[in-house]
Formats: structure tokens, sequence, C-alpha cells
């Protein structure tokens, strides 16, 4: 007969583990907290905008502290203007240097441009802001004088529209004045500052595609292209999504850079040169200087519908990945 076996015993817990559980269950905590008070911060700082204004504080246009009359729809025009824009330019862009370094660049080069790529997102904002002040502003203010000389005749049209608050196509990609700042250079440097975070993981997520993905499509018979475009983009579709959201949020985020050159006129920009706002910009730029309760409640509050509008981003860039994601992958 043979002999039960009796209950495996269970191994005691080293005491290392339990504090190491402790620690982490305790940072979490720290987390959830940091969490919860900052939006609760916002929004009891944030109440005597939204009692005066209610709703309508994101659709009105005027921003005047002189006369205490305040709306958001400016600079949530801005910002969301400038963070897509520049997203559209850099997605190319990255995925184009991803793409070379992990596939097409041999290893003496794919080394020195990655590290190139990386090193753009560690260079701090208010390098890029005077980089462009110094650099780009030169250029596009001369881009501009040039459009005045050869397009004179639009140019009076234009003036006359723009004199008017009226706009057309053509008078949308006009310059009002030649003066370089503006939303195209905040959008110039926003899409230069998020390149390396798409670019980045998309390079590795294309470097982790399994080797079989590959060489299936080779034995196919496939070229280079076909099985970049057939076998590895696919395969490698979420991360690349993942980067994308990543470099979404930065551009959402980016404060001293955008606030160095977007003209912080909060208004709506009358072209795509035109002077323009942001809400990191506007929270940065007058937050020190609001004396008034309403002031500064209705910059708090810019600071919460930027909170709100992150929170928004994330939580819908996890739905993505989480449906791009092949099966069978966690």
């Amino acid at each position: 007969m043979t002999k039960p076996l009796s209950s495996p015993r269970r191994l005691p817990s080293s005491r290392g583990d339990g504090t190491f559980r402790a620690i982490v269950i305790g940072l979490s905590v720290v987390i959830i907290l940091v969490f919860v008070l900052s939006v609760l911060l916002l929004a009891r700082d944030s109440v005597p905008a939204l009692q005066h204004f209610g709703l309508g504080f994101l659709t009105r246009t005027a921003w005047n502290p002189v006369t205490g009359n305040f709306g958001a729809a400016p600079m949530i025009a801005g910002t969301l203007v400038t963070s897509f824009a520049a997203l559209i330019i850099s997605v190319p862009l990255a995925l184009a240097s991803a793409i070379f370094v992990a596939e097409y660049a041999p290893k003496w080069l794919a080394g020195p441009v990655s590290y190139l790529v990386e090193l753009l997102a560690a260079v701090p904002s208010v390098v890029y802001g005077l980089w462009a002040l110094f650099a780009l502003k030169p250029l596009i203010q001369a881009f501009q004088l040039s459009l005045y000389t050869r397009f004179p005749d639009l140019a009076t049209r234009c003036s006359e529209l723009h004199a008017n608050n009226q706009n057309s196509f053509s008078c949308f990609f006009f310059p009002e004045a030649p003066v370089g700042l503006g939303l195209a250079l905040a959008i110039i440097i926003l899409t230069i500052m998020i390149l390396p975070y798409t670019a980045s993981v998309a390079r590795d997520v294309i470097r982790l595609v399994p080797g079989d993905q590959r060489e299936a499509m080779y034995a196919l018979g496939a070229t280079k292209w076909e099985v970049i475009r057939l076998a590895i983009l696919p395969y490698a579709r979420a991360g690349i999504t993942g980067g994308v959201i990543l470099a979404l949020g930065r551009a959402l985020g980016e404060t001293l850079a955008v606030a160095m050159v977007i003209g912080n006129v909060p208004e709506f920009a009358k072209t795509i040169w035109g002077n323009t706002a942001t809400m990191s910009s506007m929270i940065a730029l007058q937050f020190g200087d609001a004396q008034a309760t309403l002031h500064r409640s209705s910059i708090i509050t810019l600071g919460l519908l930027l909170f709100v509008v992150s929170v928004i981003v994330n939580y819908g860039a996890r739905l993505l990945i989480a449906r791009l994601t092949p099966k069978g992958i966690q």
C-alpha cells in the first residue's frame, strides 16, 4: 500500500522579503496619496473661478487680469494645436530614424546615431528655448520677410483681412508681421523635443521583433521593405504607439521652451505664424504675478485642465496599446 504524500511544508518567509514588501507597498501608497492630494488641491483652488464663470470658462476667449475677465479657450486651443502638430511632424521622422538604426545602419553607425537621438531627450528645455530664439527665430524672420517681398499683393490683401479680423486659406499661411516668434516656431521646437521619445521606443521595439518573423517573410521571397511593412511594423505597432503617446504627453506639458517662443498672447492665432499661448506657458508666466483671487484661481484652473487632459491621454493610450497588442503578449 502506497503511503499518501504529506502536504509540503511552507517555507518560512525571510525577513528581507517582508521588509522589501513593506517598502514597496509604502511607496505605492505615497504615490497614490500624492496623486489624490494634487487633484484635491487643484480642484479646491479652482472653485472661485469655476463658481464665477461656470463651465463657460472652457469656451470664453477673454483673458484680462485688469477687468477680471478670464477664459481658457485660446490656451486650450494653443496647447492642442502645438502638441498634435508637433506629433504629426515628428512621428514619420522618428519612425524613419528607428527603422534606419534597427534595420539598415551598420553597427559602427547605429550606435552613434542612437546616442545622438537619445541625447536630444537629455537637453534641458531652456537650452532648446535659447537655441530657438537665437538660431531659428532669425531664419523664420528672414523667410517671412521674403514672403512680403515675393508676394506684395498678397501681403496687402492679408493685411486688410487681418485688420478686419477676417481670414482666408491663403492668408492663414501668410504672416501678419515678420517677427519670427509664434505658433510655427513653437511647433518646430516641440517637434525636435519630442522626437527622441518616439524614436528611442520604436527602435527598441523593432529590435525586439522575433527573428522568425523576418525569416518567414524572407523565405517567402519578400524584400527588405516588405519585411518591414508586413512583419516588423505590425508586430511592433503597440510599442510604437506607446512611444507616440509618451511623446504627446511631453508635448502637452512642455512649458519653458514653448513660453520663450510662442509669443504668449492669450488669444487665438490668426495665422500659422501668429502669437498665442498654451496652458503651461500661461501658468509659468502669470502665476507669480497673480495677486487677485480670481486671477490666481483661473491660472490654477488651467493647471487642473492640463492635468485632466494628461490623464485622458494616458488612459486612452493604455486602451489603444491593449487593443493593438498581439494576442499572447502581455
